[in-house]
Parts: structure tokens; C-alpha cells; sequence
């Protein structure tokens, strides 16, 4: 007679142990790991409309800049919007298109609207057809040579964390987007970026080292920046 062999009931078990423990282990790693990614897809939409949004208003004006070519107050601004947009909600308060509950920073410190919304410019606010909020302000309001825009990458919805799904963003006179306080000479010949400081990437660096922890909504972009698209926190 012919012996068969199996496994016993132990060698499963301690088997699908090991395999528990393994999962456990790894699996809220890579969790982790795709819910940045997916941060970060919505957020490089939401970049790459406004960027091909801000080109196409140039060329379409003639313009060598935005504000030549008349981006220079809150009613132009959404012209803009709904020009180059597909919008499904144009917002009365701030709230009608972002969270109600508070924003926080990564470190869990309350954020106020100040913090990252420029409500003193009263910024219009809107929701796009890809369920991102925005808030775009006029560039007059800064001499002319940049603006911000406040994004939640997912509208009302959480975790409604600085540097997750709420970013605030600079975008300068010549339609590119970046992180806030980048000198227009530091941008184009690496001059007056601060001190120790040669390029754009050490400027981002700098804002972005308490990105975690910061009082307000900047910093963290401008590292996804510098990782080309990836975020490092």
C-alpha cells in the first residue's frame, strides 16, 4: 500500500500564523503608501489644469503674463474659471465648498481659514467636476507678480489634513505654479533665493522642514515638488 503524505493541523496553523503576522506587518504599509500616491494623482491633476489653464489664457489674450493678460480681480478670476473649467459649484461662502469641521496640520494643531485661505482678497471659491475645491486669487493683489490657490484635492470630504488633501500654492506672473516665496530672480537665475540658498530646490527644502508641523498650509507641496511627484512625509 502506498504512504500519503500531508500536512498536519499544526503545520497549517503555525503556517497561516506566520502569514498573519506577515500581513499585519506589512499590509497598513502599503496602505499607506497607495493613499499617497493617490494624494498626489489628484493633486498633479489639479496642478496640471491650472497650469494648461493659465497658458491657454495667455495665448488666447496675447499676453506675456497673466496679469497683462487681466487676471487682476475677482471677477476676471471667474470668468477664468468658467471659461477654462468645467465647474459643478461656484461658492458663496468658503464652506459651501471645503470641510465644515477644521482643518489640521499633520501634527494635529487646528488650522485657522487664515492660515490657508487669502479670505481678505475674498478669493472665489469653486468646486471642480473632478470633486477638487479651489480658491483662486486675483495676482493684483500681490504687485501684480503672483497669487495663491487653496486646494482640497477632495472637497468636503477627509482627512481634511494640511500637505494630505488641503494645499496652498503660489502660482507667479508667468503661469507657473510652485511653492510660496520663491523670489522671481531665484526662479530664473538662482539669485536672492536667501540665504544659503542657490536654486528653487532649497528654497522649497526650507519652507517644506516643518511641513508636519507648520501654523499653515505651506511647505509640504514644494517637497512633492523637489521628489518629483512623490510625497516624502
Amino acid at each position: 500500500m502506498k504512504k500519503l503524505f500531508a500536512f498536519t493541523l499544526a503545520e497549517v496553523l503555525v503556517t497561516l500564523g506566520i502569514i498573519g503576522v506577515v500581513s499585519a506587518l506589512t499590509v497598513p504599509t502599503l496602505m499607506q503608501s497607495h493613499q499617497r500616491k493617490t494624494y498626489v494623482t489628484q493633486l498633479n491633476q489639479v496642478y496640471n489644469l491650472f497650469s494648461q489653464a493659465f497658458l491657454q489664457y495667455m495665448n488666447e489674450k496675447n499676453a506675456l503674463n497673466l496679469h497683462e493678460a487681466g487676471l487682476t480681480s475677482s471677477a476676471e478670476v471667474r470668468n477664468f474659471m468658467n471659461k477654462y473649467f468645467n465647474i459643478v459649484q461656484s461658492c458663496t461662502t468658503f464652506t459651501d465648498c471645503f470641510s465644515d469641521d477644521a482643518y489640521h496640520n499633520m501634527n494635529g494643531t487646528a488650522l485657522t481659514n487664515s492660515s490657508y485661505w487669502p479670505g481678505s482678497t475674498n478669493a472665489p471659491c469653486f468646486v471642480l467636476a473632478n470633486g477638487s475645491a479651489v480658491c483662486l486669487e486675483h495676482s493684483k493683489y500681490h504687485n501684480s507678480s503672483y497669487g495663491h490657490i487653496t486646494i482640497d484635492i477632495n472637497g468636503k470630504g477627509g482627512p481634511n489634513v494640511a500637505g494630505r488633501d488641503l494645499f496652498f500654492v503660489t502660482y507667479y506672473n508667468d503661469g507657473s505654479i510652485d511653492e510660496d516665496n520663491i523670489p522671481p530672480s531665484c526662479r530664473t537665475s538662482g539669485t536672492g533665493c536667501g540665504s544659503g540658498k542657490t536654486n528653487p530646490q532649497d528654497v522649497r527644502t526650507a519652507i517644506g522642514a516643518n511641513c508636519r508641523t507648520r501654523s499653515d498650509a505651506k511647505g509640504c507641496f514644494g517637497l512633492i515638488l523637489n521628489n518629483n511627484w512623490e510625497m516624502p512625509y
